[in-house]
């Protein structure tokens, strides 16, 4: 996720039973409990708001150099003075006032927040060790930003994830708007980090090739967040999500009969892992970025036929034909009842 300035103010758990997925493990491993990963989360939106004059935003900007160079871009402003003019127009603006009060009433809980923050730390430093935690700051960006991640800093944009409830919500179609609720906020981070580690050519980008560089992604923040439902890890309700498993053969033999794997139209690649509402060339209850929960499958199919093979190697693998061979990912459509 690249870095945008963050100053304009704007705008499943499935039935696993049904779709023939076991049940996820959430018992602790004392492996990942034991590791260190201190989180240091600091509440921003509440100092910002306190702001009432040029010389607070100011202070503001000195006591949080990190966040003010990294999130604000400061670098991009002519001087600090026009920096703390825009600070203190949005601080003082009564829409984005609300909005945050609106944020604090469903945020309330940090430390939960933390906690979760934290569980989700251990298990990527137990998989790469030199992972380091970033410092977690919380911040309402007025609807321009939902995360910002690097590997001192993280931003979250609490105010996108307020839910149906929030005056403001962002700009977006219902289908991606529907991910913009609090239970999204650690999927959203464990996505945005993956990309440190998901390794990929960069030349000759396949279908293929895309599809298993998100079900890489997918398989990342399945580990790093095990607990976690499917639906919220890709973003699909209930009913897609026992949809699309239900409907798996049928789902890979369009890719196959299609010739779709190999590929290499951007155009038709984005068509099938991109943001869409459906895909009715599958049909048209088919929901969108199948192609990265296809993906996803073949990952996960790979790893059960590879169990030696660690998160790590999985991530730094950039052979996409290699996954797809050694999975034996042969799904067979499903006959139609009588």
């Amino acid at each position: 996720m690249r870095p945008v300035p963050a100053l304009v103010l704007g705008f499943c758990m499935a039935l696993l039973a049904a779709c023939g997925q076991s049940e996820k493990s959430c018992a602790p491993d004392p492996a990942v409990a034991s590791v260190s990963a201190p989180v240091q989360l600091e509440r921003l939106e509440k100092p910002f708001f306190q702001i009432r004059t040029d010389g607070d935003a100011r202070r503001f900007l000195v006591e949080h150099p990190l966040f003010a160079n990294q999130f604000l871009q400061r670098r991009q402003f002519p001087s600090d003075d026009m920096l703390a003019a825009t600070l203190t127009r949005l601080a003082t603006n009564p829409g984005l006032q609300q909005l945050g009060r609106q944020t604090d009433s469903t945020f309330q809980d940090s430390e939960m927040l933390k906690n979760g923050l934290e569980g989700m730390f251990k298990h990527i430093r137990y998989n790469f060790p030199d992972f380091r935690v970033p410092a977690v700051k919380t911040f309402v960006s007025g609807l321009s930003q939902d995360m910002f991640v690097n590997d001192s800093l993280m931003v979250l944009g609490l105010d996108f994830f307020v839910g149906d409830k929030a005056k403001y919500r962002p700009n977006v179609p219902e289908y991606i708007l529907r991910r913009y609720r609090p239970e999204y906020v650690l999927p959203t981070a464990a996505l945005a980090i993956s990309s440190k580690y998901n390794k990929k050519e960069l030349t000759n980008q396949t279908m293929l090739g895309e599809m298993v560089q998100y079900g890489k992604s997918l398989y990342f923040a399945e580990r790093v967040l095990p607990c976690t439902a499917d639906s919220l890890l890709i973003g699909y309700t209930d009913k897609e999500l026992q949809g699309v498993y239900f409907n798996e053969g049928k789902i890979w033999a369009h890719f196959l009969d299609k010739k779709l794997l190999y590929n290499t139209a951007p155009f038709t690649v984005q068509k099938y892992v991109g943001e869409r509402p459906n895909i009715p060339e599958i049909d048209k209850t088919c929901p969108g970025r199948i192609g990265a929960w296809v993906g996803w499958q073949i990952v996960r199919k790979y790893m059960a036929e590879h169990p030696n093979v660690t998160l790590a190697q999985l991530m730094a693998d950039k052979n996409p034909q290699h996954i797809l061979t050694e999975s034996h990912y042969r799904p067979r459509p499903r006959r139609a009842e009588r």
